[in-house]
C-alpha cells in the first residue's frame, strides 16, 4: 500500500511571518540522509519542510531507493534543495554505521560559506512554535567559536501519535545542529556528532525534536524494523525480506513506559495524524520494564534525577 503523494508544503516562513529576507547576515543549511522513505513511510517531507524557514539552502543525501523518495524530496522546494544521489554501502551493516556515513555524505556536500548546519532525520519533525526560539540561538552563538554545535530536546512518540516515551529507553537529548566544520563526523549510528573524536560543546536550546520513527501502521513498522536489522545484525536483504513477510509489529506488547502526549502537533504534520487509520491499545498504568530500570525510574519520576545517563555531548 502506498501513502498519498504529497506534493508540496506551504514553506512555513511564509505561514509564521519568517521571511528568509529578513534573517540577519547568518547562512544556514540543513541536511539529511534518506532511502525507502515511501516504502517504509518515513514523513520525510515533513521533516524537511519543518526547518526549511530556518535554512538558505538544504542538501539530502538520497540513497538508492526502490520507491519515489527521490521525487518527493524533489518536490518539496526544487530552487532551494540540492539533491546527492547515493548508494549505501553494504561492507557498513553492522551497528548502523552506514547511517553515519550517508549523514557524512550529506554534511560534506554543503559548501563552506554556510554558518550553521541544521541536521534533521527522515522521522524528525521541529514544531513552528519553536522557530524563532532556533533561530535566536543560532544568531547569540554565531560568534562564540567555543559552541561547536546547539543541543534540543526530544519527543519520542510511539504507537499513535498519542502517546510518548517516558523513561530512559528514549534519549532526552540530542545534538541537531552544528558548525560547518568537516572535523566534525557523524558518530556511531548518526545519533549525534562528535569532532575528531571528542563530544562538541554544546549549548541547550528551549526547542524539542519530535519523533515520529515508531508512528506508522503496524505492517510497516515490522517491515522498518526488519529493514533496519540488516544495518545492525549485518544479515542480507533476502533474509530480512524473509524475515519481514507478512508480520505486524505488536505495539502493545512492546513498549516499556509511556505517558499521553497532550500538546498540539507541527501544522505539517497534522495530515499524517487525521489519516491515522490503525488501533493501538495502551493501558497507561502498565510499565514492561527489567527490575533494575523500574528502579531507576522510579529515581526518576520521584526526584527528577536520571542516573547514569549517557550524553554524547559537553554542556557549555
Amino acid at each position: 500500500m502506498k501513502n498519498p503523494e504529497i506534493t508540496s508544503f506551504p514553506l512555513l516562513s511564509s505561514v509564521f511571518g519568517l521571511p528568509s529576507s529578513n534573517f540577519p547576515p547568518m547562512k544556514v543549511c540543513g541536511f539529511t540522509f534518506i532511502r525507502n522513505a515511501e516504502k517504509f513511510d518515513f514523513p520525510v517531507v515533513e521533516a524537511i519542510s519543518s526547518v526549511l524557514p530556518l535554512c538558505d539552502h538544504f542538501v539530502a543525501a538520497v540513497g538508492k531507493s526502490d520507491d519515489t523518495t527521490r521525487q518527493l524530496i524533489q518536490q518539496i522546494s526544487a530552487e532551494k534543495i540540492t539533491i546527492v544521489d547515493t548508494v549505501w554501502n553494504d561492507n557498513l551493516k553492522k551497528g548502523g554505521a552506514v547511517y553515519a556515513d550517508e549523514t557524512n555524505k550529506a554534511f560534506d556536500a554543503i559548501p563552506v560559506e554556510y554558518d550553521w548546519c541544521f541536521y534533521i532525520q527522515g522521522d524528525e519533525v521541529l514544531h513552528e512554535k519553536y522557530l524563532e526560539t532556533v533561530k535566536a540561538a543560532m544568531l547569540e552563538n554565531l560568534h562564540r567559536k567555543e559552541v561547536e554545535g546547539l543541543l534540543f530536546g526530544f519527543r519520542h512518540f510511539y504507537g499513535t501519535y498519542d502517546y510518548v516515551g517516558d523513561c530512559r529507553h528514549w534519549y532526552r537529548n540530542e545534538i541537531r545542529v552544528i558548525r560547518n566544520n568537516k572535523q566534525i563526523r557523524s558518530y556511531r549510528d548518526a545519533q549525534g556528532f562528535r569532532k575528531n573524536g571528542e563530544k562538541l560543546n554544546v549549548v541547550l536550546v528551549s526547542a524539542e525534536i519530535y519523533h515520529y520513527g515508531w508512528v506508522r501502521h503496524p505492517r510497516f513498522m515490522q517491515q522498518k524494523i526488519d529493514a533496519v536489522k540488516q544495518f545492525y545484525a549485518g544479515i542480507s536483504d533476502d533474509e530480512a525480506s524473509r524475515q519481514a513477510f507478512e508480520k505486524e509489529f505488536n505495539y502493545s506488547g512492546e513498549y516499556d513506559a509511556l505517558t499521553r502526549f497532550e500538546d498540539s502537533h507541527p501544522t505539517v504534520m497534522l495530515e499524517r495524524v487525521a489519516r491515522l487509520n490503525w488501533l493501538v491499545e495502551i493501558d497507561l498504568t502498565k510499565t514492561h520494564l527489567k527490575p533494575k530500570y523500574k528502579f531507576l525510574y522510579w529515581i526518576e519520576k520521584r526526584f527528577g534525577i536520571r542516573l547514569f545517563e549517557y550524553r554524547n555531548y559537553k554542556l557549555f
